[in-house]
């Protein structure tokens, strides 16, 4: 993931600067502050500002002056219990700022998560670089059988390489294309003065959905919690799963007490229906449960078994 000169400048710049503060700073979060944690082929997570730390989770749930208890072990209790219990407000009060480069198909599905700020590139204004995403060939794989929104086993060596040229093939015409129809190279320097170029806003429609944008997205603890949860998880899409896992890496940095109850009860959890906790008694009973006549469908059985290391 090479940065252009004037970005690695920039990034040394502002983590050149330091400002005294009364507010709470996280010495492992203050390590990584503007750098870029790459992700994909081309593109990165960085922490670009925060607010808050395990301390404002704390003092906000005992509305306290101060720093709260000082005892660490009273404030993981506290933490788990909030977590555990699912209040979320304590979790509110803290805020994280990531800068995020990442293809456009992925931020299409990421802005779904309807509950941060964003700001994002704008290819109205501004030329979008000439890179675009090509997955590795072991993430080239079938349309999952058993879900509508997956991939499934991988395609047969020869198969993915003919997809992988495709791409790249379809991906370069449709930049040189688009600079075609621009006129104009990357700094926007006119290239031939016998002919006009097409306004930014109409010649960007021509790019695929794998070229990268780049965004400002600021969001508060709770709700990254709940975007981690879902696109962490395994079932989620590969290649937005590591922009998450890369932010993981993020939150056990800022929040380590947070994170841990994350992973105790979201990450390493189970929710069940009350239909299947009535089949977990049972079983703990020593009853025969079947499926037929447990009262779960069969895809929820099927998912209840995997919980319980039955399947």
């Amino acid at each position: 993931m090479p940065l252009k000169p004037e970005e690695q400048a920039e990034i040394e710049a502002a983590r050149a600067q330091s400002a005294p503060t009364r507010r709470a700073t996280v010495p492992a979060l203050e390590e990584i502050l503007f750098k870029p944690l790459p992700v994909l082929d081309h593109g990165f997570v960085r922490v670009i500002d925060y607010m808050g730390d395990d301390g404002a989770v704390v003092q906000a749930a005992r509305v306290s002056y101060g720093k709260g208890t000082k005892r660490l072990n009273e404030d993981r209790g506290l933490i788990q219990y909030l977590m555990r219990h699912r209040h979320t407000t304590p979790f509110e009060m803290c805020e994280i700022k990531y800068h995020v480069k990442l293809p456009i198909f992925v931020a299409r599905q990421w802005i779904r998560h309807r509950t941060a700020n964003v700001n994002e590139y704008s290819a109205r204004y501004s030329i979008l670089d000439n890179e675009f995403y090509l997955p590795a060939a072991e993430h080239l794989a079938v349309q999952s059988s058993t879900n509508r929104q997956g991939r499934g086993v991988a395609l047969p060596a020869d198969e993915a390489q003919r997809v992988l040229d495709l791409l790249r093939e379809d991906a370069m015409r449709a930049y040189r294309d688009y600079a075609f129809m621009l006129n104009e190279d990357e700094s926007g320097k006119v290239v031939d003065e016998s002919r006009s170029g097409l306004a930014r806003e109409l010649a960007r429609m021509n790019l695929s959905l794998n070229f990268y944008t780049q965004w400002y997205w600021k969001t508060d603890l709770h709700n990254l919690l709940n975007f981690l949860s879902l696109r962490a998880d395994a079932h989620a899409q590969y290649e937005i799963r590591i922009y998450a896992e890369a932010m993981i890496d993020t939150l056990e940095r800022w929040v380590p007490l947070t994170a841990e109850a994350f992973r105790q009860y979201r990450v390493g959890g189970a929710q069940l229906s009350a239909n299947a906790l009535a089949v977990v008694k049972k079983m703990l009973a020593g009853e025969a449960v079947v499926q037929a006549s447990s009262g779960l469908s069969k895809r929820e059985w099927t998912e209840l078994m995997q919980v319980l290391g039955k399947a």
